[in-house]
């Protein structure tokens, strides 16, 4: 598979690896390119802006909680049938999980798809130095292909020119220079960037002013060279249905193992809010035949509050033989028709816990359903909304538990075993995840936890109550399949 790639890097955080990377996505876009965004690691909100840049899902690679023999498969997932596919960074180029070398850092994925890298340099403190930086980060691993630097926040046109002076001794090309601009600026809060579902028309607008500033500062032709020179990659796309092994009907609870790789294509179900009481009950609508009203209901929570999400996790709900509906817990007064399991992922609920609070209707309506046994999955925000209330607020009260906001930040990889037999995993299952909160619920436990850590520290955490799962544990399922067969079969009863 010969898919035109790049990945924007940096030197450290804050360089501009978004506004570069949203910016090329949209000007491509803008072409009539078919472009696929892809962020390198566990983050949920840049990937939002590459789906508003592109029109399509922006797609998360991460080799720590996935593996790196998956990061090739699931890129040619998200990227097939494109003209051109961009890979937005994390943190510096080298930076990766803390003490486990380059695994999961930006250069490892840049490797494990041979793809050339395009350096994002913040020259705005630094004229001949500049060149000392870039040769030193092209020739720390002989592996990574640096093939062009980008100027961020360039002052005039006197310090471009001894930018490019220096440069020219360093053998990188300089495939573009941006100047400040206010209008590409994207505004941050506690946890990192506002996420594109809460800014409207404004991000439509960031999105547009990034990608003029990076049409007119950089050169597209020669960026677009050095992704084509990128060599093809096995034909091997991940494939959700290969990953739940088989089309819908024959999903089985299946093990979870520490890392798996599938490959082939795979397709995402979805269908609009049906919106009204919840029913448990299995039903058959008019117009339906008795295999297609088999697939059960399961409803995933979205809007402002809860943005954060992979979409291969609904893509294997839908494989696994789920019809996948979403609701927005800000608005909707009822889960959707039928709903025979509830999948709450994370976000701000802090942002909106007003909002969500006074929404009593909806609240009793996910307290019915999982009192009524019915599968919950909720992670992180979706943990907090179960709680019995948040920043003194009234929440679900499907978890005998208190939420509140902090200042201490935690965050960071997690290596996991389940400590029970569970809607989402078998006793004893292993697998890695990712925290990232300002919150604390007390107790952080249940008496039955949903997970024992044993990285970095020793410690349970989560709750299992019936066929609920709550836990701060964010996961990706490409790397459990059988996370959403299990969940499925477990909504079909």
């Amino acid at each position: 598979m010969n898919i035109p790639r790049l990945v924007i890097a940096a030197p450290s955080s804050g360089s501009g690896k978004t506004t570069v990377a949203t910016g090329l996505m949209a000007a491509f876009a803008a072409r009539g390119l078919a472009v696929s965004g892809h962020k390198v690691g566990p983050d949920y909100i840049d990937p939002g802006f590459h789906t508003l840049a592109t029109g399509r899902p922006g797609r998360n690679l991460d080799a720590y909680m996935c593996g790196p023999e998956l990061i090739a498969p699931l890129f040619a997932h998200g990227a097939r049938g494109c003209g051109l596919a961009v890979v937005e960074g994390v943190m510096g180029l080298y930076d990766g999980a803390s003490g486990l070398g380059e695994l999961a850092s930006t250069a490892h994925v840049a490797k494990l798809l041979r793809a050339p890298v395009v350096l994002v340099v913040d020259a705005s403190s630094q004229s001949r130095s500049v060149a000392a930086l870039v040769h030193g980060f092209a020739s720390w691993d002989a592996e990574v292909r640096i093939g062009g630097v980008i100027l961020n926040k360039v002052g005039s046109d006197r310090h471009e020119a001894l930018l490019r002076e220096a440069l020219e001794e360093s053998g990188v090309p300089v495939l573009g220079v941006l100047r400040r601009a206010e209008g590409v600026s994207v505004p941050s809060r506690h946890l990192g960037l506002v996420p594109v579902a809460e800014r409207g028309a404004e991000a439509v607008a960031a999105v547009a002013a990034m990608a003029g500033q990076v049409a007119a500062g950089c050169d597209l032709e020669g960026l677009l060279a050095l992704a084509r020179s990128a060599p093809a990659l096995p034909d091997a796309g991940w494939s959700a249905g290969e990953a739940v092994g088989g089309a819908f009907g024959g999903a089985v609870p299946l093990p979870i193992p520490k890392l798996s790789a599938s490959f082939e294509q795979g397709r995402p179900h979805s269908s609009r809010n049906r919106g009204s009481a919840p029913d448990p009950a299995p039903q058959t609508p008019e117009g339906l035949d008795m295999a297609e009203a088999r697939r059960p209901i399961v409803a995933v929570a979205g809007g402002a509050a809860f943005t954060f999400s992979y979409a291969e996790n609904t893509e294997l709900l839908a494989a696994a033989g789920a019809d996948v509906v979403t609701f927005d817990p800000l608005r909707d007064e009822a889960l959707p028709l039928g709903t025979r399991g509830v999948v709450i992922g994370g976000g701000f609920p802090e942002v909106y816990a007003p909002e969500l609070s006074a929404n009593e209707a909806l609240r009793k309506a996910v307290a019915e359903l999982a009192l009524s046994g019915a599968p919950v999955a909720a992670e992180c925000a979706g943990l907090l909304y179960l709680a019995r209330s948040l920043d003194g607020l009234p929440m679900c009260g499907v978890l005998d538990a208190e939420a509140r906001m902090t200042k201490r930040l935690t965050l960071g990889y997690r290596d996991a075993v389940a400590l029970s037999d569970n809607v989402l995993a078998p006793a004893g299952a292993r697998l890695r995840g990712h925290e990232f909160h300002r919150t604390v619920i007390e107790p952080g436990a249940g008496d039955e936890p949903a997970w024992g850590m044993h990285r970095p520290e020793r410690r349970v955490e989560g709750f299992v109550r019936g066929n609920v799962h709550a836990s701060y544990l964010h996961t990706h399922w490409a790397a459990s399949p059988g996370t959403a067969a299990r969940f499925v079969a477990r909504c079909r009863g």
